[in-house]
């Protein structure tokens, strides 16, 4: 039985968000109130098949204490997604980072949701939602459960349509005989300016209960903490629930019952110190830039007394050293 077989309902699940959900954000949000399932950052199998592999495996990398981690894969060349499909299946990657035998991933995800300019410029992400570009999103698919052949499961990503509102694109998935589907509430021209319209993510489950009632479905959009997203899956059928930038208002936001409103200034530092010894001790070759930290300050940093005062600070320093100095480690 694969691994999404064996979740409960709902199941939670924290969202792919380049330049954050990395190993290190995961092993805090582990830390704090794990979800069932993490998403890795969205990395390009394209990419991955080329000179400048090595620079992009950190969008990969986990550590073994980490549980339950889907790789996110975008890309435009169908024998990529086999190719890397097959690595990541057979444990080729979690060598490559180094894991020990035995520890891997527990399945892959197609981003085709993904709204952002760059992406869609190129026919990739939602851009695989327009009709004229449906052959490449089936010879994807195929090509990924190639590389699989069962031995992980495979899921998508993806919003209600592009321009608009449409159906058939959720017809067409739901015929891939995919483990699991999750639908962003909005379209990709909507981007993130209007709600999330979830009573069309429950059109969808009705689909999907008519088509391929062995699909699990979950949702995404605005949802602002566990017991909000168990009333979204009650009301509207859903298997499971995937939250995003929920994460950045509450670390703590997969609780059943949140501390973090509770949580005393030093208790809210010490957190961020936490994270920020974490990026140290990970990224020792400056994988990754320490401005990268500046999106999460102020998830850390907020609802006391001279708040806005040390984040600027923090937002200004230019070493590691110089952030946990302000921290008062």
């Amino acid at each position: 039985m694969n691994f999404i077989a064996t979740l409960p309902k709902p199941f939670f699940v924290l969202a792919p968000m380049d330049d954050v959900t990395d190993t290190v954000f995961r092993q805090i949000i582990q830390s704090t109130a794990a979800p069932d399932v993490f998403f890795t950052e969205f990395v390009n199998v394209d990419g991955l098949m080329s000179p400048g592999r090595s620079k992009l495996m950190k969008k990969l990398r986990f550590v073994e204490g980490e549980r339950a981690v889907v790789a996110q894969l975008w890309g435009l060349n169908p024998e990529n997604f086999k190719v890397v499909a097959e690595q990541i299946a057979d444990g080729t990657i979690a060598r490559e980072l180094g894991l020990p035998d035995g520890c891997n991933f527990v399945g892959v995800d197609l981003n085709m949701g993904c709204p952002a300019k760059s992406e869609v410029q190129n026919g990739a992400c939602s851009a695989l939602i327009k009709l004229e570009n449906r052959q490449l999103a089936s010879d994807i698919i195929d090509a990924a459960k190639e590389g699989l052949t069962g031995r992980l499961p495979l899921s998508v990503k993806t919003r209600l349509g592009f321009n608009e509102v449409d159906m058939s694109w959720f017809e067409f998935l739901l015929g891939k005989d995919l483990n699991m589907l999750t639908v962003h509430g909005r379209t990709r021209k909507e981007m993130s300016k209007v709600p999330a319209r979830w009573e069309l993510i429950g059109d969808v489950v009705k689909l999907r209960d008519a088509l391929a009632p062995e699909t699990l479905m979950a949702g995404n959009g605005d949802v602002r903490d566990r017991p909000h997203g168990e009333e979204l899956a009650e009301q509207y059928g859903l298997d499971g629930i995937m939250i995003g930038r929920g994460v950045f208002q509450d670390p703590y936001v997969f609780a059943v019952k949140s501390p973090w409103d509770a949580k005393t200034k030093a208790e809210r530092i010490a957190l961020y110190r936490q994270q920020v010894e974490l990026f140290q001790e990970t990224w020792q070759n400056r994988e990754r830039n320490i401005k990268t930290l500046n999106r999460f300050c102020k998830v850390y940093i907020n609802g006391f007394d001279g708040a806005k005062e040390l984040r600027e600070r923090l937002m200004t320093a230019e070493t590691t050293g110089e952030l946990i100095v302000l921290l008062g480690a």
